[in-house]
């Protein structure tokens, strides 16, 4: 399972990335910066929760994990 400062890490550099494309296209479209930013940080800030409780939750779900072997065996 990762830790919560490992999922925020996560979260925020995706999100980071992510609304630097959604501000440019919304820049492409309206040719406005204002509109652009705000956009992008709208779209950073809902998404950055959306996607740290999507990761949580994921950590309980065992789906495509492998079981690690025991250290020893009797």
């Amino acid at each position: 399972m990762e830790s919560q400062a490992r999922s925020i890490a996560k979260a925020i550099s995706y999100r980071v990335i992510g609304s630097m494309c959604t501000a440019l296209i919304c820049f492409a479209v309206s040719g406005r910066a204002a509109l652009s930013l705000g956009a992008g940080a709208v779209d950073m800030v809902l998404k950055l929760g959306l996607y740290f409780v999507h990761e949580r939750i994921w950590n309980y779900i065992d789906y495509g994990r492998e079981k690690p072997a025991p250290e020893y065996e009797i």
